[in-house]
C-alpha cells in the first residue's frame, strides 16, 4: 500500500542577502507569467532591463534588516510548521516546498516519490485565492508532479479564507494586542493589479472595481475573487473578535509598477490616519501565514516610521500565524480533510 504525503507550499525567499541571490529570486518570481502577466517578450524586457539592474541591491538591503542567523524568517517559520506537521501526522511523509527558490517544488516532489508516496495533500500556505500566489503555486506543483511522478494523486486544499479554525487562530494570535489600548485596527492585505481580478473572473463581471464589495458568496466569481475573500476574512474576524465597525478598516500593500492595483493603498492609509485622530494603530496582515519582508520590514519598520512621521504615536504589527499553536491545530484539521 502506498504512503500518504503532505506537501506544504509557501512563496519563497532568496537563499541569502547577497545581491546575486536576491537577483535570482526576483528573476524567477517576476518572470512567472501569473505574477507579471504581460506577454513573454514584454515581461522579459521589463524584468531584465527595468527592474533587475537596480531592484536586487535595494531589496538585499531590506532583507538584511530582517535576516536571522538561520536564514529568512519565512523559510524558518515554514520549516517549523513542517516539523510540527510531521509530529502530528507520524504515518505520513511531510515535505515543504517554495514556489520560488529553495527548497524547490522539484526537490519536494522527488522526495515524496522516493519514499513511495501515492497520494498527496497539497497545502498552499495561502489562505486566499490569487492568480499570483495560490494559483501559481498549485499549477506549478501539478506540472512538476505530472512530469516527475505522473502516478501520484494530488488532493489540493482549497482556499480557507473563512475557515472557522483559521479565523479562530487569527483571533487567538491577535488577542493580546486587541486587549491593549489602541485606536484603530488596519487589515493590510497584499495587493494585486486590478487586471488580475478581472482575469480571474470566470463570469467577466469585474469590468470596474468598485470601492464597495465586488461580489458576494454564491456568485460565479466568488471562488476566484481575491478581493471578496479578503473582505470575508475581515468580516468574519471582526465578528468573532467583537470589534466595532468604526474601529477597523482595510487596505492593500506591496504594489509594484504604475498600473492600478487594489485600493486603498496601505502606505497612503498609514500616512492619512493620524490626521483623523488615530494615534495608536494596530496592523494585521491575514494573507501572510509566515512573517516575511512584506510584514516585518514593509509594515513593522517602514510603515511604523511613516506613521510616526505623519503624527502617530505607535504602530504595532500583529505577528503572522507562524507556528502559533492554534494555527497548527487549524492546519492539522484543514489537512486531514484532504488526505487520500
Amino acid at each position: 500500500m502506498s504512503k500518504q504525503g503532505i506537501l506544504l507550499v509557501n512563496l519563497g525567499s532568496p537563499d541569502s542577502t547577497d545581491v546575486g541571490d536576491v537577483r535570482r529570486y526576483l528573476r524567477q518570481f517576476l518572470m512567472d507569467g501569473k505574477v507579471l502577466d504581460a506577454p513573454y517578450p514584454i515581461r522579459f524586457c521589463v524584468v531584465n532591463f527595468a527592474i533587475l539592474p537596480s531592484r536586487p541591491k535595494e531589496s538585499a538591503q531590506a532583507y538584511k534588516k530582517i535576516w536571522q542567523p538561520e536564514g529568512s524568517p519565512l523559510v524558518i517559520s515554514s520549516r517549523a510548521i513542517r516539523d510540527a506537521m510531521e509530529e502530528r501526522f507520524p504515518d505520513a511523509v511531510v515535505e515543504l516546498a517554495m514556489r520560488y527558490q529553495n527548497p524547490s517544488i522539484e526537490s519536494a516532489v522527488g522526495k515524496l516519490k522516493e519514499q513511495g508516496v501515492g497520494s498527496v495533500a497539497v497545502v498552499p500556505l495561502f489562505p486566499h485565492y490569487a492568480m499570483s500566489s495560490y494559483e501559481s503555486a498549485v499549477e506549478r506543483v501539478k506540472v512538476v508532479a505530472k512530469k516527475m511522478a505522473p502516478e501520484m494523486v494530488l488532493n489540493v486544499v482549497p482556499p480557507y479564507y473563512d475557515d472557522p479554525d483559521y479565523i479562530e487562530a487569527l483571533v487567538d494570535r491577535s488577542a493580546e494586542f486587541l486587549a491593549q489600548d489602541y485606536d484603530h485596527l488596519l487589515f493590510s492585505f497584499h495587493g494585486i493589479p486590478e487586471r488580475h481580478l478581472q482575469k480571474s473572473d470566470p463570469a467577466g463581471g469585474h469590468l470596474q472595481i468598485p470601492e464597495g464589495y465586488c461580489c458576494s458568496e454564491g456568485d460565479a466569481s466568488f471562488d476566484t475573487c481575491y478581493r471578496a475573500q479578503c473582505f470575508k476574512t475581515m468580516d468574519t474576524f471582526v465578528k468573532k473578535a467583537g470589534i466595532a465597525e468604526e474601529k477597523y478598516s482595510h487596505s492593500f500593500q506591496s504594489r509594484l509598477g504604475r498600473e492600478p492595483w487594489l485600493k486603498p493603498y496601505t502606505d497612503h492609509v498609514i500616512e492619512e490616519l493620524p490626521a483623523k485622530g488615530i494615534k495608536k494603530l494596530l496592523v494585521i496582515c491575514p494573507v501572510f501565514i509566515s512573517d516575511c519582508l512584506e510584514t516585518i520590514e514593509e509594515i513593522g519598520m517602514r510603515g511604523k516610521e511613516d506613521f510616526i512621521k505623519a503624527g502617530g504615536e505607535s504602530l504595532q504589527l500583529i505577528p503572522c500565524l507562524n507556528e502559533h499553536p492554534r494555527w497548527l491545530d487549524a492546519l492539522q484539521t484543514i489537512t486531514e480533510r484532504h488526505l487520500g
